[in-house]
């Protein structure tokens, strides 16, 4: 299996400033979507991935309200176009858990499908929402709200969205137990960057909204409206949000996505 390698570099680039900086910020988050680790026999991927990049995501809310009634309040086309994918076997996780081995999982099943059962058209969805929908936050909100309060444990920031050393790594070495496709390369950008859609809940970032004002995690003294816009409008680059993602699910799997948890 081979891959797409015209924007590796650049891939390999980001990850080793991540390494350094250890966090994805600014203008490095954006240098993520220029890279790719999709199979180039993944010819259906690879259209979604693009018709995702160009589809419109708005993220200029100054209210929201607590049920979204309108397209245009949430990724409407992005959606729809992932819900129509017909290009290959999909899944749709259910993940919910911050500190579990959520990206772990996804990771392998991706691996299986496209080289075990040779499905480089495999897609899978990450259907987030629980504490896990605190890692589609950029790292401003994770420092303005002080969300590693709420993340619990040993998370003091964002690193879900780090590109590890091991991106770096060939990708045609697919068998590396230190490369790009090892458990040291669990990250959320570079799942992204293998074709994995990461789903964002509304009523996740309404829930933590709610959590924020109720701490007095606050600093702008905004109303609960004002917040949940907020944090819409601070998702990292590539996700789709939806009006829900429980909701979501019951569409996913009726477009045919194998659910799995």
């Amino acid at each position: 299996m081979t891959f797409n390698t015209d924007r590796r570099d650049a891939l390999m680039g980001f990850g080793l400033g991540l390494v350094a900086a250890g966090l994805a910020r600014g203008s490095a988050a954006n240098a993520a979507t220029e890279a790719t680790f999709e199979p180039a026999a993944a010819k259906s991927l690879r259209e979604l991935s693009h018709t995702l990049a160009g589809a419109p995501r708005r993220r200029d809310f100054q209210s929201v309200p607590m049920v979204l009634e309108n397209p245009d309040f949430w990724d409407h086309a992005a959606l729809a176009a992932v819900l129509a994918y017909k290009g290959g076997p999909k899944q749709a996780w259910d993940n919910t858990d911050l500190a579990g081995p959520w990206l772990n999982g996804m990771r392998n099943s991706m691996n299986s499908q496209v080289w075990s059962f040779k499905e480089p058209n495999f897609l899978c969805v990450s259907a987030t929402h629980g504490a896990a929908h605190l890692a589609l936050f950029d790292q401003s909100m994770w420092d303005k709200y002080q969300l590693a309060k709420l993340a619990g444990g040993n998370v003091s920031g964002n690193t879900f969205i780090g590109v590890p050393a091991a991106a770096a790594h060939d990708p045609a070495d697919f068998q590396s137990a230190e490369g790009a496709f090892s458990s040291k390369d669990n990250s959320i950008v570079v799942l992204q960057r293998r074709g994995v859609v990461f789903m964002a809940c509304h009523n996740a970032i309404w829930e933590t909204a709610e959590k924020l004002l109720g701490a007095g995690q606050n600093p702008d003294h905004l109303s609960l409206e004002a917040i949940a816009a907020e944090l819409t409008n601070h998702l990292i680059p590539e996700v789709v949000l939806t009006p829900g993602i429980v909701a979501t699910l019951v569409k996913l799997q009726q477009a045919g996505f194998a659910y799995s948890r």
